[in-house]
């Protein structure tokens, strides 16, 4: 696959081994004008191939029809892509299986750019007129906000009571018989009954997702961060993703594989409240007529951030490490008014968490449990100050794990990418390694001899082969939840684990962990990654004294938390929120500081080697997302080089003849068009520029017949509303449906009233940079390219950016420029 690099080294020297295909370091004057290239000039689509870069077609969103229709039409291949969407009966290039060196065109953007034309200005005036609208409007954005807190408590509330039902039988079940079957052959009863259990409840939440909702596989937070990034990722917020998600990460959890419910928690806050913030039901065809007004991707998107932040506060009782969550990790145009509701949304949450806790406990009203998971506060001394050394090694090592568990994870993911794609062999591959997971569980508990004094209540103990009164520290460790596993590492005294337990448990549970992520059920990462990370730093805690036999230190529970916090930022890659969260679990404001040096130096130890799993999933999903700067060392990219050309236009009066044809052309996939003044084409420039209009506007228009035989623009009577636009959102008609007669295509359909008159624009001299910060800022979906005349040249979308990454290679560093699968 040819890659053009712009390679430079590390001083200002410019490489004389780029050629061919590297992108030389001419300078401004020197650059031959792009406008008269070969690239620019219209090309029929059977000369567009799929492996090069197509600026062509570049500035396309493709709808979900137009993109099938080009497929069928040109004989494209799609790419095989994860569980984000299933693509189980075509076929696939081999040489695009798993790369991360290409751009899907199948992923359209969100408009956060409001169109500010004559409809909306006119429900401004009217809203201006009446105090009482704003004040509405602002006091339904709070109901939307509480209601997205309460009903995502209420979510985590059922999964962790199903759980809790479900283990609690599971683990009764299973010791019942191991008591009565200690001895013998006979000690394969109760394996066989434990295996039999945990691979019936994997195989039920792996057919929930592989012929349910593909998109509900894993935690969801990849899926979130590209929707709040401005990435329209299809199915990720509907209900029956949410339920998919719901009961799939229960059977997931229950069924013993190494993962948490505490990463889905996040995604199904989202899908919530993508769901309440537009008042219906587009799956059961119900609408509520209230909210009408959220009806867009600038709206929805915003109430998505405050439930992604009210998932992390159900989740671990974080109300303010969910805010940082979103704002870190998810969300990229961020005001105060948002903040403010993002917090309340995760304090509501937290807040009903406990309560309905609380009642199903037994204990009304005692607020102690404000997450589905908490820690529990550290007694006694934390830390001294000489012990911080260690604790920044213990970073390091949580990059280095953190690096090798990524390395190991993709590489899986690719083999799952080429082999593992069929709905039945996913089903099947949850199933092998439910069946693996229990049977190393089962082998280090029967072969361990680690058998520890009974001091306090724990749960799901198993005594084994020990004597009364004692239990097998290896039971407790593989036969628990991993969220009391935890517990157990962070707070049991010291002695409480042998080093052949902790180092085998270690090394287990990091490959079943590396393993099961991936796979198609729901699963979290945080808490097998903390589970990991306890591990071997409890295993540093107890091999300490050994070390420094002189020095007065710390419990070794303190080691497992820093250890559990490495891990968890070697993985993710997470560094304010993360800190956050794991400071308001423990209720510990002493352990900031090292736990802040901790996230930090395993980020960048991690980044040395590879990006943080989420990333890596996105990357191999092709998705365009863009990072918060530009690329490096693009400064001298203008955006005649980046701006796709040539472009489809339409007259400020257009027929609809001609519209009906574009939107049914299966090479003009495009989904926002440029309104112009007429011109003579000369395939350099395309008209005076006037506006924007969306593919959606135009179908709505359609659909509702707003044309006539020659249309006035100082006709108040316009057959069409704002709320129109707004019923039909998200899913709007399909253009191959909508009935136009022969007499209809000759009517005139006036764009004025309904295009955006001031949409953003830049010069073709433009910097990369400069375009990115401004198409990152402000969250747009299309910027004109315009010439000195305001005459249109060229249009930026968010792949035309998202191509160009930073990049290294043999020692030099230089800009590499992605190619955009349309298959």
């Amino acid at each position: 696959m040819s890659l053009r690099l712009q390679l430079k080294t590390l001083n200002p020297i410019v490489s004389d081994m780029a050629t061919g295909g590297l992108r030389s370091n001419r300078s401004k004057d020197d650059r031959v004008p792009l406008l008269g290239d070969r690239r620019y000039l219209r090309r029929s689509h059977d000369e567009i191939e799929t492996t090069h870069s197509v600026q062509g077609s570049a500035e396309t969103e493709e709808s979900g029809d137009a993109g099938t229709s080009q497929r069928h039409a040109s004989g494209l291949r799609y790419r095989r892509t994860m569980s984000w969407k299933d693509t189980t009966d075509v076929d696939t290039a081999p040489e695009e299986i798993g790369t991360t060196k290409l751009l899907s065109a199948k992923y359209e953007s969100l408009d956060y750019d409001e169109a500010e034309n004559w409809l909306y200005i006119k429900e401004e005036s009217k809203l201006g007129a009446r105090r009482v609208g704003h004040a509405r409007k602002g006091l339904a954005r709070w109901v939307i906000m509480f209601l997205i807190g309460t009903l995502t408590a209420m979510v985590a509330a059922t999964i962790d009571i199903l759980i809790s039902l479900l283990a609690g039988w599971k683990y009764g079940v299973v010791s019942a018989y191991l008591v009565t079957h200690i001895d013998g052959t006979n000690i394969l009863v109760p394996f066989i009954i434990w295996l039999g259990i945990d691979v019936l409840f994997v195989s039920i939440a792996a057919v929930m997702v592989a012929y349910g909702e593909p998109v509900a596989a894993g935690s969801g937070i990849p899926q979130i961060k590209c929707y709040l990034n401005g990435v329209k990722v299809p199915h990720v917020v509907r209900i029956r993703t949410l339920i998919c998600k719901m009961f799939g990460v229960t059977f997931a959890v229950a069924g013993g594989l190494s993962v948490g419910k505490e990463g889905p928690m996040i995604h199904s806050g989202s899908v919530i409240a993508a769901g309440v913030s537009q008042g219906r039901s587009t799956t059961f065809k119900r609408d509520f007529k209230v909210f009408r007004y959220f009806r867009s991707d600038h709206e929805k998107r915003d109430f998505v951030s405050g439930g992604a932040a009210a998932g992390v506060a159900a989740a671990f009782g974080a109300p303010v490490g969910g805010v940082l969550f979103a704002l870190e990790e998810g969300a990229s145009f961020w005001n105060q008014s948002l903040t403010w509701r993002i917090f309340f949304a995760s304090m509501i949450s937290t807040f009903t968490l406990n309560v309905l806790l609380s009642f199903w406990q037994g204990k009304p009203w005692n607020l102690s449990n404000p997450g589905l998971i908490n820690f529990g506060p550290f007694e006694g001394l934390m830390y001294f100050s000489y012990e911080i050394p260690v604790f920044l090694l213990m970073g390091v090592l949580g990059g280095l794990f953190g690096a090798i568990f990524n390395s190991i994870n993709y590489r899986l993911s690719i083999f799952r990418l080429k082999y593992v794609y069929s709905r039945y062999s996913c089903v099947i591959e949850a199933m092998i390694v439910a069946l693996v997971t229990v049977t190393i569980s089962f082998l280090c508990i029967y072969l361990s001899d680690d058998c520890r004094p009974i001091t306090r209540d724990m749960k799901n103990s198993l005594q084994m082969f020990c004597n009364d009164g004692e239990y097998s520290s290896s039971a407790s460790l593989f036969f628990n939840t991993p969220e009391e596993s935890v517990k157990s590492l962070f707070h049991d005294m010291q002695g409480s684990y042998s080093v052949t337990t902790l180092t085998v448990f270690c090394i287990c549970y990091f490959l079943l962990a590396c393993w099961t992520y991936g796979l198609s059920v729901p699963s979290g990462l945080f808490i097998p990654s903390l589970l990991t990370g306890a591990a071997w730093g409890r295993l540093i805690g107890t091999a300490m004294p050994y070390i420094f036999p002189e020095a007065t230190l710390s419990s070794p529970g303190i080691y497992a938390f820093f250890g559990a916090a490495a891990q968890l930022g070697g993985i993710v890659r997470m560094t304010i929120s993360l800190t956050v969260i794991l400071m308001e679990a423990t209720s510990n404001i002493t352990l900031g500081l090292p736990l802040m040096l901790i996230m930090v130096l395993a980020k960048w130890v991690g980044d040395i080697f590879n990006h943080g799993l989420y990333d890596i999933h996105i990357e191999l999903q092709s998705v365009p997302l863009l990072n918060w700067d530009p690329p490096p060392m693009s400064t001298t990219i203008r955006a005649m080089e980046v701006m796709a050309h040539p472009v489809t236009t339409f007259n400020m009066v257009e027929r609809v003849g001609r519209i009906l044809e574009v939107l049914k052309d299966p090479r003009v996939n495009h989904n926002g068009f440029p309104v112009v003044d007429s011109y003579v084409p000369n395939g350099l420039t395309f008209g005076i520029f006037r506006g924007t209009i969306l593919r959606s506007q135009l179908i709505v228009l359609l659909k509702n017949k707003v044309f006539s035989v020659w249309p006035n623009l100082y006709d108040p009577h316009v057959p069409v509303g704002i709320e129109d636009f707004r019923d039909d959102y998200p899913r709007y008609p399909d253009i191959n449906k909508l009935e136009i007669s022969e007499l209809e295509k000759d009517c005139m359909i006036d764009l004025r009233q309904f295009m955006n008159p001031s949409p953003y624009t830049v010069s073709k001299e433009a910097s990369l940079p400069r375009i990115f910060r401004l198409f990152r800022a402000l969250g747009l979906r299309h910027l004109v390219v315009i010439d000195d005349s305001n005459r249109v040249i060229g249009i930026v979308t968010r792949k035309d950016l998202a191509r160009y990454r930073f990049c290294t290679k043999n020692g030099k560093v230089g800009i590499e420029e992605l190619h955009i699968s349309y298959t």
